[in-house]
């Protein structure tokens, strides 16, 4: 799937959308275009795209209080590149996954964990 075709399923565009899901392996078909394994997927497909070893990136999500967290993990070295400098790539990345998530009504963040989060979480 693009990432054209990614977009226009989280943000609505109904043309790309239904091309995406035409090219697209039919393993997920949803009808609610923003749902939370949508998101997740598009946040696992971002983290992959910036860092060295895309193959150890993970991503779940978590409920909280107020919503949901979708959580990446990664190698140490690669928390950096998904961070980007000054927080600028997390907080954009961060941006997408909450209007999206918005469109729902729902509230949704993203977190990249350290050591002492994913060790406790596992």
């Amino acid at each position: 799937m693009s990432i054209f075709g990614i977009f226009g399923k989280l943000f609505g565009g109904k043309e790309e959308a239904e091309n995406a899901a035409v090219s697209a392996p039919a393993a997920r078909t949803t009808a609610d275009p923003s749902s939370q394994q949508n998101l997740e997927d598009f946040v696992l497909y971002i983290s992959k795209k910036l860092v060295d070893y895309p193959d150890e990136v993970k991503v779940r999500t978590a409920s909280a209080e107020n919503g949901s967290v979708i959580q990446i993990t990664c190698r140490p070295g690669d928390r950096g590149k998904i961070i980007g400098k000054s927080g600028k790539t997390i907080m954009a990345l961060r941006a997408l996954v909450s209007g999206a998530a918005g469109r729902t009504k729902g509230r949704v963040s993203v977190e990249v964990l350290d050591d002492e989060v994913e060790a406790a979480g596992a």
